[in-house]
């Protein structure tokens, strides 16, 4: 992907583009850019998911409607790089805690539902639905309406460790959906329908998101930056550096017949569930609209890395 060195004319070119002038966009990614199909071994197709920052109803103090708290990053838990103890554990990373000088995996989501923080100072705020807050979890971001009509925003600050699990290949694997039948909002009404069965699948996700206050104009990224409407690509980080702009090509879900969606993109997240160097979840936004494309995207598809044209292998003399 080359050096910063090479990316810093692009940055300064990319500064005197009009803004909202698509000619100048246009002809500032095809003059400097060259692109460059990103393969997963052979195959140059992968899974395309979508994501959104979802609305949840929030108090500051817990009563009898609030009662479910979304807590802050802990004070003692610790994160490992284990790529410093070998490499052939290069890039895994696990969070723990101490306990009786030895170090531990973190509460998983039970533990935690069932109390193990409770008496830590760390509840931000509660929320009135459980599934609400798990789907928050999932999303790691989201706005809450408080009682006054006012909302805050919620940003990622941290997860527990533990192994992310996806409910509903759960759901499949105990005969209750068929894969090609599992979106988010299945997920949500089979949960609404069945809440005690419903607490036992979420539980199933033992990995556990902690949140901050954040008074940006939109959710943050792991790159650090605020992230745009379907302009924003989760990636695996493993294999896709953040910054880079990648052309898009995928199709439009809910549409019939499927109509191409293909874009300029921008890598600025990752997630749990986004494995592999062509696989990506799309930030389509906040609100309902938002929420019924992400949760029913499931497309195939493919994307080209744009690298700086300086970049390009030179021709043999």
């Amino acid at each position: 992907m080359g050096r910063v060195r090479d990316w810093l004319p692009l940055c300064d070119d990319a500064a005197r583009v009009r803004h909202g002038n698509n000619t100048d966009a246009r002809y500032f990614f095809e003059s400097r850019f060259q692109a460059y199909e990103a393969y997963n071994i052979k195959r140059a197709q992968g899974l395309f998911t979508g994501y959104y920052e979802p609305q949840l109803n929030g108090a500051w103090k817990a009563d009898g409607r609030y009662r479910v708290p979304i807590y802050a990053r802990p004070k003692d838990i610790i994160g490992a790089n284990l790529g410093s103890f070998d490499d052939k554990w290069k890039g895994e990373q696990i969070a723990g805690r101490l306990k009786g000088g030895r170090y531990v995996p973190y509460y998983d989501r039970a533990e935690i539902e069932a109390g193990a923080l409770n008496g830590h100072q760390l509840e931000i705020l509660w929320v009135d639905d459980l599934i609400d807050a798990f789907f928050l979890h999932i999303q790691g971001s989201g706005r809450v309406i408080l009682p006054d009509g006012s909302h805050i925003r919620l940003g990622y600050a941290g997860r527990n460790g533990r192994r992310y699990t996806a409910v509903g290949r759960e759901l499949v694997a105990a005969g209750v959906m068929r894969l090609q039948d599992v979106t988010m909002p299945a997920i949500r009404y089979w949960m609404i329908d069945n809440p005690v069965a419903a607490q036992a699948l979420m539980r199933k996700n033992r990995s556990f998101v902690f949140f901050k206050v954040l008074t940006t104009a939109g959710p943050i990224g792991a790159e650090g930056t605020v992230l745009t409407p379907g302009r924003s690509l989760a990636v695996d980080d493993k294999f896709i550096p953040y910054g880079i702009p990648i052309w898009l090509n995928t199709t439009d879900p809910g549409t019939k017949p499927l109509r191409p969606l293909r874009r300029v993109v921008i890598a600025q997240d990752t997630g749990s569930a986004i494995n592999g160097p062509v696989r990506g979840d799309l930030f389509w936004g906040h609100g309902a609209a938002a929420g019924d494309k992400a949760g029913i995207m499931k497309q195939q598809g493919g994307y080209y890395l744009l690298l700086p044209k300086s970049l390009a292998p030179k021709p043999n003399s």
